[in-house]
């Protein structure tokens, strides 16, 4: 076992592997990598920098179980390095493998981006979304439609209600032998504020049927 001070070197993981780089732009690219197994991880640690050592940069997590980050504010069309290490209980490994990459340049990150929506499921998934939102404004507008034919219902009723109330209390007044006549304008009443209504039910869901 070897001590370097009160550091026991055999206590420090060992150095991530299978380190890539996927999902590259003109200004980030994502870096993943996995543990070997058995091993104690509580973090990582980045070392990242320009091939023509202009810029460096180092990141460093704990209390994560990610095994992938996004580096941002890159260079468009620059060269670089990077290395992964694995934090410990007792400290960080040894580096990972050294990984190089270049940035795209912008003009390239536009067209991949342009390729991205024009992939058939991102187009497949808008057209649901727009199919999802045309389902909701059709029972959007029913229901709405619904609930005015439903208002204009009972006021109508309220209406007939009243004035075959009035009616009634007229014919009590009158002979027995002019009963027959308010009784037919009190259908023919009805009548016609029944077709009413019925017409516009129809008219109703017409409409909801051409959104």
């Amino acid at each position: 076992m070897i001590h370097a001070g009160d550091l026991c070197f055999t206590d420090r993981p060992a150095a991530p592997v299978n380190v890539s780089v996927t999902h590259l732009r003109a200004d980030s690219v994502t870096v993943s990598w996995n543990i070997p197994e058995g091993e104690t991880v509580i973090g990582f640690a980045i070392s990242q920098q320009r091939q023509d050592g202009l810029m460096q940069r180092f990141i460093r997590e704990v209390n994560t179980t990610s095994r992938a980050c996004i580096l941002w504010d890159l260079d468009e069309d620059a060269d670089y390095i990077i290395q992964v290490q694995s934090v410990g209980l007792y400290g960080e490994s040894l580096a990972s493998k050294k990984i190089h990459f270049r940035t795209l340049k912008m003009s390239e990150h536009i067209q991949s981006t342009m390729m991205d929506q024009d992939d058939p499921a991102v187009e497949g998934l808008d057209l649901s979304r727009h199919l999802q939102t045309g389902e909701i404004l059709i029972i959007m507008t029913v229901l709405l439609m619904w609930a005015i034919y439903t208002f204009f219902f009972f006021s109508v009723y309220d209406i007939i209600k009243d004035n075959d109330s009035n009616n009634h209390s007229k014919e009590k007044s009158k002979p027995l032998s002019g009963q027959s006549t308010p009784e037919y304008h009190n259908g023919g009443l009805l009548g016609s504020k029944l077709i009413k209504i019925l017409c516009f039910v129809v008219s109703s869901f017409s409409l909801a049927q051409v959104h």
